[in-house]
This record gives structure tokens, sequence and C-alpha cells, in this order.
């Protein structure tokens, strides 16, 4: 989500048109408008939306929620509310069957409820967002709520290692000044449970410095691929190849950037892609899915970009922009990506409502896997998604940031969309999907007011 422009304010000023559309094949959907879509809906995931009379989320049918926290409501340890705006989120194991939440909050300056500046847990005193942990029993129930990272800025979105930590990701680009007293647009790794691993917050420059939304990490390789949600000119996909014989693990991360050479360790690189010998300048101009780019990447000039942002250095027969690249996810061997929408008024080569694409780190090559065309209904269809996750249950999770009601929208792996939630009280986004260990509770957020939900009911392949 970004705090400068969402589907749902651009929508207010824009022209919307034509049929809402996502495609078929392994996670390929199609999203449809009116009575079909209503139809689809009924046949595939777990039924039709039932009202929720508390007026805050309606699932289907034997389905349930519980609130596990509310910004400004339930306390943290320190004693202070939880903050606003929760946004990207993972779940971690934790011992007896329990685990915790790591949360984002999406925090700058006017949000009501900060995340408190502890001694030794901030890393800027005049910032005001970072993440909180929310320990939880096998069933869900809150335990505790504590903060995790505090002074850092717009924390977006993020994403889980491979080594149980989380990447959580400032969507912004100020250097230190007004308020601020260190610059701001970097990734900072977080640990549920090891506190120790949380002091003396370091910043991770060697994935550089822009509007960073999310991440996803290879296993195997330990590349990093990251999305920029940016605009003037638009943002980039970047990869990140750690240095020669580094292992990804607790403090390792940490550890190569308090390194000599730490800020500019390994090789930071922006995709471009190519269709046949064809440059590819925007990936708005892909509207089939199954359409399939050969990707070469590009080294990032200067990743600090303290004079020139990233996405101003390199040129548009240099790289492949989008429009609001936004959640990331690794799953099925390689990683899934998300752009939001994308109108021709904002400079893109097309329009559509939401792309989800996938990076095969084999084949080195990048398919779209679901469109979803220009929606005629913006206040009531699909559109706009934000936060992505696979599914443990098979297929995708998308987290609607859209115009009208947002829900969470499921896509089956033959190809079908349903509806999984939808949020009554506001036209608020949904955000930071994630499921339990066992796959028994989905967690997600509703960005405004703030609840952090629990979710539960009869999980199925669907």
């Amino acid at each position: 989500m970004s705090t400068s422009v969402s589907r749902r304010s651009f929508l207010r000023h824009s022209t919307a048109g034509g049929l809402g559309i996502a495609l078929a094949g392994s996670i390929e959907a199609i999203a449809e408008t009116g009575t079909a879509r209503a139809a689809t809906r009924a046949l595939h995931g777990y039924g039709p939306l039932v009202p929720d009379p508390a007026g805050l989320l309606s699932l289907p049918s034997g389905f349930s929620y519980k609130v596990v926290a509310e910004a400004g409501v339930t306390l943290l340890d320190s004693g202070q509310p939880t903050p606003s705006d929760p946004d990207g989120m993972a779940w971690f194991a934790g011992r007896g069957g329990g685990g915790a939440l790591v949360c984002n909050h999406e925090i700058i300056l006017e949000e009501p409820y900060a995340v408190p500046t502890l001694p030794r847990l901030t890393y800027d005193p005049g910032a005001r967002g970072g993440t909180t942990t929310i320990e939880l029993t096998a069933g869900g129930d809150r335990v505790r709520e504590y903060v995790s990272l505090a002074g850092t800025l717009n924390n977006c979105a993020g994403g889980r290692t491979p080594w149980n930590s989380w990447l959580t990701c400032e969507e912004a680009e100020y250097l230190a000044t007004g308020p601020f007293q260190k610059d701001h647009g970097y990734v900072f790794e977080v640990y549920a449970f090891d506190h120790e691993a949380n002091l003396d917050p370091v910043p991770l420059k060697f994935f550089g410095r822009y509007a960073h939304e999310a991440v996803a990490v290879d296993p195997l390789t330990y590349a990093v691929y990251l999305t920029e949600d940016a605009v003037s000119p638009h943002g980039l996909y970047y990869r990140w190849l750690p240095p020669q014989g580094f292992r990804g693990g607790t403090g390792a991360l940490r550890a190569l950037a308090l390194s000599p050479g730490g800020d500019t360790a390994g090789r930071l690189q922006a995709m471009s892609c190519y269709e046949g010998r064809r440059h590819v300048a925007d990936l708005s101009e892909a509207t089939r899915p199954g359409t399939t780019y050969q990707v070469r990447w590009v080294d990032v000039p200067d990743r600090d970009a303290r004079t020139t942002s990233i996405r101003r250095q390199l040129t548009d027969d240099q790289v492949t922009r989008a429009h609001k690249l936004e959640g990331a996810y690794w799953g099925e061997g390689g990683a899934y990506f998300v752009s939001s929408f994308a109108r021709t008024s904002d400079g893109s080569t097309r329009e559509h409502d939401g792309q989800v694409w996938f990076y095969d780190p084999r084949a080195r090559t990048a398919t779209l896997k679901t469109i979803f065309g220009v929606n005629p209904d913006p206040a009531s269809g699909y559109g706009g998604p934000d936060n992505i996750m696979v599914s443990p249950h098979g297929g995708l999770i998308l987290a609607e940031d859209g115009e009208g009601y947002n829900h969470l929208v499921g896509v089956t792996r033959d190809g079908v969309p349903y509806l999984l939630a939808r949020h009554e009280a506001s036209e608020s986004e949904f955000a930071g999907p994630t499921f339990s260990g066992d796959g028994s509770i989905l967690f997600a957020n509703i960005y405004s007011p703030g609840h952090v939900l629990a979710i539960t009911g009869p999980w199925q392949r669907t």
C-alpha cells in the first residue's frame, strides 16, 4: 500500500471501463463481473459470504473470526496502545504449538498511535513506524504484544526468510531532514522470538534505498527479490545476489551489513524483460495470461541513491517498469510479484486492475499468471491486489486495496477466483495474509481503523 497513491484514490479521478478478466492455467483465473462472477463464487472456494452481524468481516458459512489486536484498543507490554495501520505480516512457530505474528505498522507522521521508541529497539527516534510481535496460543488467542522494531518509517510489506526472520520494508525515500535524524528507505530484519537479535537495529543498505514494498527470498541461493512501489517514473523489480560464500541464517544479514564494505555487499540489479530481441519497457503491455518474457538483470549504479533515486539512474531502454509493484511471495520454486493496477493516464502502456507475475529463476523468465481487466463497477468487483501469498490449501490468496468493499480473494489451482472475506466497516484495504504453520488459521489485517484478525473454518483443498 502506498500512502501517496492507491487504486481507490486514483479511480476517483479516472474513468473505468471494460471487463474484469484474469486467466486460466496453474494459478490463473477469470475474474468476471456481474452475475457470472456471482455464479462462479457459488460453485468454487467455500461458498457465498454471509453478512457479519457485527458489521466487520463477512465470511463463508462455517467460518468465524476473532480480533487478535486492535489499534488504540489493545495494549503492548510497554503499556502503550497497539499502533496504527497494520500492514504486511508473517506467522512464526513457537513452542507448545503456539506461535507469533510479526506485524508491520505503516506509519509516517499523522497516524494516532505510533510504535513506541523504546531503548535499543529504535533506529531513528524521529520516525514513528516499525513492527510489533504478537504471541499467540495454538488456537490463535492473544498472549501478549510488544515492540520488536521502532524508529522506522512507513513499514509497508516485507517477506519471510527461510531462516525464520521477517524482512520489513520502508516504503520511503527520505534523507535525514526535519523530524528524521537518519536516512530512510531501507529493509530491516526482525526475529519473532530472539529478542537479543532485534536490539540496535541495522539497516540492510545492500538491498538499496528506495520505496520498498515487499521481498521474496530464494531458499536455495539466498537471492532476494524486491518490489518498488513508486511513481515518476514507475518502480522497478529488483534482485539482490549475495556475495560468494554467503549463507543465510540467524544474524547473517546483520553481520554482512556491518562488515567492511557491507553497504554494497553482493549485487543489486533491476529487471529488464525481452520478447525475443524486443525490449519490454512496461509490464502493463501484457494482457494475456501465459505471456512470458525472458529476463536480464542490470546492475544498479548507486544503490544508496543519495542524489538520484535508483529508478531514475536507469533509462526506459535499460529496464522494465510497472505501476505500483506491491506484493511479493516465494512459492512453487519462484517469486510471485504483483502490479496492483495501471492506467494510461499514469503513463502505463495499457490498463488493468491487477497483474500477478511469476519469476522463474531457473528459466530466467517472467510469466503473467493472472490479469484483472479494468472493472466497470470498481465499488463491488475484483481488483487492486496488493499483498499476496501462496496458500497451503492450494492456489493464491490476494489482499485487495481497491475501490468500495475490499476482499480477500482466493484463486484456485485450476484457475477460478472466489471471495474468501469482505471488510464491511469501511473501504480500508486488507493486508498481511498469513497462515499458521498447520494451516488451520488465516491471519489478516484490516489497515484502518486497524484490526489484526484470526480466521478459522473448514479449510480444504480449493
